[in-house]
């Protein structure tokens, strides 16, 4: 057996259910935060322009906000769950960086937010899905 399905088989067994709410938790905030820079678009250019990385603003911005999207909602249902997590990564790393450079961005709640989801996405990359979700139902039910 191969130390992800070491790991995979562990955190089946050792998961309470109040992860699941937790996980779903952190779902619906990236799917709000991507929803949010969906509609508030130029202020999130004005972040990254602002940035070390200002030379490629334009696809930058196009993928922060469907990564949140599109991982917030695999988060929520379970599927795919440590790869919605890992894609996240990155780019909460990021967001804390520009936010320490630029305080007053978003708002004082925006940097222990941002260092919490962070924290979140890491344990749940480690953690994957849990038993309530789609990658354990997928797991389960191959053909």
């Amino acid at each position: 057996m191969g130390t992800l399905q070491q790991i995979h088989q562990w955190s089946l067994t050792h998961h309470p259910r109040w992860l699941v709410v937790l996980r779903v938790a952190l779902g619906i905030c990236l799917f709000f935060k991507g929803i949010f820079f969906l509609v508030n678009t130029a202020t999130l250019e004005e972040l990254v322009r602002g940035s070390l990385v200002a030379n490629r603003t334009d696809w930058l911005v196009i993928f922060i906000t469907w990564s949140h999207l599109l991982g917030g909602f695999l988060i929520i249902i379970g599927l795919f769950t440590r790869w919605a997590a890992m894609l996240n990564i990155p780019i909460l790393m990021g967001a804390i960086i520009f936010i320490n450079t630029q305080r007053d961005a978003f708002g004082d709640f925006e940097l222990p937010f941002a260092l919490i989801v962070l924290l979140l996405l890491i344990f749940f990359l480690v953690e994957g899905g849990g038993p309530i979700s789609l990658d354990n139902f997928f797991s389960k039910h191959e053909a």
